[in-house]
Formats: C-alpha cells, structure tokens, sequence
C-alpha cells in the first residue's frame, strides 16, 4: 500500500464552504521534507508535500448550523481571516504584545567579580581565586555551581575536583561530584561519566534522583548503557522514574537495536500513567523509518492513536519523523471528512450534566454566588424559551477602554437582535445604576431586546454563562473573552476536560471588531475537532510549528495529512 501526504497551512480557510479536504485550482508544491524511500507492510512508500491555497474570505455567517442559517440570512457580520483564532497557537503572545501589561522592573543581577576560568588551574591558582572570592557562600559550592550552569569544559572542573580532594584527604562532595558528572554528560564525555559510576558505586549505596539521572544518560551512550537499565531498576526502589529517565533509556536501547526493551520500557511508563516526552514517541518514528515489520508499524499507528486520544500535538521536527515513515510519492487530496468540533448528543449530555455537578453546583472555588442567587437564576432559565446567545454583559463591555460601557453593549446587543435571535445579557446590578459608563437609556434599551439577569455584584458571571448555555441546547454559543480555564480545571478527569474544551471551542463566540458605530466582526467558530484523527485509510495530525509559542489553551494551526493509496 502507499501513502500520499500534503501540509495544510489552515483549515479554516479549507472549511469555509466545505467540510472536505478538497485542492482548489491554485496550490503549489513546496519542497519542505526530505524524500526517503522506506517500507510499510514491505512496500515502498513515497510523500510530496502540498500547500493548500488560501481561498478568498468573505462575509460569513455568525453560525453554521441549519437552524442558524436561516436567521442568519442576509446578516452583514463579519468573520476576520486576518487575525489568529482564539484557541490557536500564538494567538495568546500576539494579544499580550497588542495590550502590553505594566510589569516591575527586574532588579540588575548581582554581579561576582571572580570570573570563570577557562583553563585548568593548579593548586595555588585555585588558592588564589579562593581568596578573592567575596560571596557568602562556600567557594567550592558557588564556583562548581556556575561551572555547572555555564557549561565549563571538563578539563577545567577536573582540576577543580583535585584541587579538593587534594585538601580533603581525597574525598570530594557528593553535591561536587554530581555537578562535575552534569559536566561530562553534557559534553558526552563517556570515559569520564564511568570514572564517576565506579567512584559513586563504590561510595554510596543509593543516589538521589539527579545522580541517578545523570547516570542514566551519560552510560545509555557508552559500551556499558546495559548498565543504565540496573540504574532505572535501583531508581525504581526508591521512587518512580520520571519520563526523562524512561526517554533516556528508551531511546538508549533503540540507539543499541534493542526494539524489545524499548517497547517493554514505552509499555511500562504508560504503565505508570505517565505522558512520554514528544522525543520519546519520535524516536519510535525516527528508528521505524528503514523498518519493514508490519507489528512494528501498527505500534506506530498505536502511538498516533495515543496522540489523539490525549490530544498531544507533535512538534516540527517530530512531524517530519512521522511523514518520513509515511513517505511516499504525490498526494490530489485524500478528500476525507474531518471530525466535526460539535459533540455527538451522547457526549453533549454527559458534558451537561458534569457542568452542573462539577462547576455549578458544588465544588467550584473560583465562583462567588449564594445559593439562593443561583436558585433564582436557574428558575429565571426554565421560565424562559431557549437561548441562541448567551452574552456576558460586563466582559462584552471593557472589551474596548475607550468607548462608553454601556454604548458598546447596546451595539452589541442592538446587531445580534436584528437576526431575531434569542439574547440574554448576563451583568451586574451596579450596571443599572448612572454613571459616566453606564446610561440608563441605553440599559434601557439592552432590555428591550434581550433578556437580562443582573446578578449581585459579587457575584461571578461564568457559571450563570456556563448554566444558560447548556440549558439552552447544543445551539446555543456564548459571547465573552474569557478562556474559562478556572472551570476547566475543576472537571475531574482527563476525558471531562477534553470535551469541554470541545465544546468551548464550538461555542465560544469572540468579538474582534464591536466599536459603537462600526460592524460587529466575530471570529470565526471552528467547525472541525483539532486532534489527531484516522478514516482507516488516512490521518490527519495537528503539529506545532517550530518557534511558534502555543499556550496550553490553544491548538496548533498547521496539519499533515496522510492518505493511504490502494
């Protein structure tokens, strides 16, 4: 069988009028991977990389179910191309560097005046730097310490560690040794990481968890990496090894042609309900790409399943790990659907009701309400026909410092109402009182077309938000820049998290452009899930660009897709 694989530089603009990855009339080639010819199942493969063409971006409508376009018919709103979505990778840096925040100024470091050397001393040069050294700290604890940091060459720390021992009847630190030990593992000194294995052998019976590290790494690379697993078994006693160290190991073994320890090792961290590192997985990819072993690539496929159902994103270079195993000749499109980003009705009512017993509730320590207020609340729900957009009212309206509050929500509220939509405005009771940014007239006005629950001014809008969307059905969306991380955090499992996330995505409406005056402009709703995702006969994986900053509330914007040929 082959594979055909092409990049997407942004499903948005793919997905604008179909759900199908389709090539328009204009895509170039782009000559961004290396091509190598491997095998899967004993065949070649062959890979070309497309760059999908950016389509033209026009108006819009607000959102894409049946039900809404119809009452969004003819609506002049706008969705911005332009600037990043709000859950994509980088989208929170850009918006931090628009609004830049007051920060304290760092104070100037303290500055030592005795400077590291760069050639090994002897006894009476170590003397002499001592003397002058005026830190309050122990010279031997300070100096190894920024030998350690600045990565001093080995020769340099070695005379160090005479010069000590020299002065301690040959004894030198623990603290000392392990510094001295970083230095050889990172200079990949190996000779000098198993002088420091039988020194530490032979003196101590067990070592912390950094010795133990350093150990690890600095023997998985020499004629006695065998070792490095006895080291794992010893940690093992004492605590449980931490992914770094099963990564080190992993990788050692596949760097030996040991495949049957590094699965057994993969199996055991997971085993432990640890998330490997991204260079753990890589490495499968990496060692697998002149494999011709049918088990061997259906634990591939495993692992992009593991990404999925994790929702892990490979990096650049982990991408071009996976595509080289898939490599293969050219790619018109796999055509394939992409999953949709809205809940199946299951998923939607196991999400309802973990909401109203997780965040609303009970237990949710960022809400501030009473009881009574959110009995009140609820029984205003029921009172009322479903929703199509619920609006939180005070968030809606600092989203521009220099118009009037009030003005800027009644914009808001006043466009959205012309579709005949169904509004509620969520606020406080300090909104109905005048002031310089609230009008009475034009609150006025905001309750003439919504409906309006204006909560106690301590109060916390995000659960009444949360409570009238989800009441309200699967169609309804929200209006606010809140991220909602605090109740995300509050969900209990892994599975609950994610399909909030979900459905936060496929719901969450974010204003770009609201200004008293201008068009009202959201930011477009994804319409498919940004996770890793098979048919059977193809795959479509979410990575994160190289250099490109995605906070843990964001998703990648570039995929790979990978189609199988028959």
């Amino acid at each position: 069988m082959t594979f055909c694989l092409f990049g997407i530089q942004s499903f948005p603009k793919l997905w604008k009028s179909n759900p199908y990855l389709g090539l328009g009339p204009r895509h170039s080639y782009l000559s961004l991977f290396l091509a190598d010819s491997c095998g899967i199942r004993n065949q070649p493969r062959w890979f070309s990389l497309k760059a999908m063409s950016s389509q033209n971006t026009k108006a819009t409508n607000l959102v894409a179910k049946a039900r809404y376009l119809r009452k969004y018919k003819g609506s002049d709103n706008q969705v911005s191309s332009d600037s990043p979505h709000f859950f994509s990778a980088g989208a929170a840096k850009k918006r931090s560097q628009m609004n830049p925040q007051s920060k304290d100024h760092d104070l100037p470091p303290v500055r030592n005046t005795i400077q590291l050397p760069t050639q090994p001393l002897n006894s009476e040069e170590w003397d002499k730097l001592k003397a002058d050294f005026k830190g309050k700290t122990r010279f031997e604890s300070w100096i190894s310490s920024q030998m350690a940091h600045y990565h001093s060459p080995v020769d340099v720390a070695k005379s160090l560690l005479a010069w000590v021992a020299a002065k301690n009847n040959g004894i030198v630190d623990y603290d000392l040794l392990v510094r001295y030990l970083h230095l050889c593992v990172v200079h990949k000194q190996t000779s000098e990481v198993i002088d420091v294995y039988e020194i530490m052998k032979a003196r101590y019976k067990i070592l912390d968890s950094g010795g133990y590290t350093l150990l690890i790494r600095g023997l998985i690379q020499s004629d006695r990496w065998r070792e490095a697993f006895l080291l794992l078994e010893d940690l093992k006693k004492v605590m449980t090894p931490s992914k770094k160290n099963y990564n080190d190991c992993i990788q050692g073994a596949l760097l030996h042609q040991d495949v049957n320890t590094a699965w057994n090792l993969y199996q055991e961290l997971l085993g432990h309900d640890i998330i490997p590192m991204l260079e753990t997985l890589k490495a499968f990819f990496d060692f697998g790409k002149d494999m011709k072993d049918d088990n061997y690539s259906n634990k591939l496929l495993d692992i992009l399943l593991y990404l999925r159902n994790n929702q892990l994103y490979p990096g650049e270079s982990f991408a071009h790990s996976i595509k080289t195993w898939f490599e293969s000749g050219q790619c018109s499109g796999c055509g394939k659907t992409i999953e949709s980003i809205q809940l199946s009705p299951e998923d939607y009512e196991f999400l309802k009701g973990r909401i109203m017993r997780d965040v609303i509730d009970g237990g949710d320590q960022y809400k501030k309400t009473t009881p009574q207020e959110l009995k009140r609340f609820e029984n205003f729900v029921k009172s009322c026909p479903p929703f199509d957009i619920v609006i939180d009212g005070l968030n809606v309206a600092k989203m521009f410092p220099k118009a009037r509050e009030s003005q800027l929500l009644l914009n808001v509220v006043s466009q959205l109402a012309k579709q005949n939509l169904r509004l509620l405005v969520l606020g406080r009771k300090h909104m109905l009182r005048k002031s310089s940014q609230w009008r009475m007239d034009e609150m006025e006005e905001v309750q003439k077309q919504a409906r309006c629950f204006f909560a106690d001014n301590i109060s916390k809008d995000d659960p009444f938000l949360l409570y009238a969307t989800l009441h309200s059905g699967n169609h309804c969306k929200f209006i606010t820049n809140d991220l909602m991380r605090d109740h995300k955090a509050c969900l209990p499992d892994a599975k609950t998290q994610r399909l909030f996330f979900k459905w936060q995505q496929g719901h969450q409406l974010a204003i770009i452009n609201g200004f008293p005056g201008s068009k009202l402009t959201f930011q477009h709703i994804l319409s498919y899930d940004t996770v890793v995702q098979t048919t059977g006969d193809s795959w479509h994986i979410p990575y994160d660009e190289d250099l490109v900053e995605r906070y843990s509330y964001e998703v990648p914007t570039k995929w790979l897709c990978l189609h199988q040929k028959t």
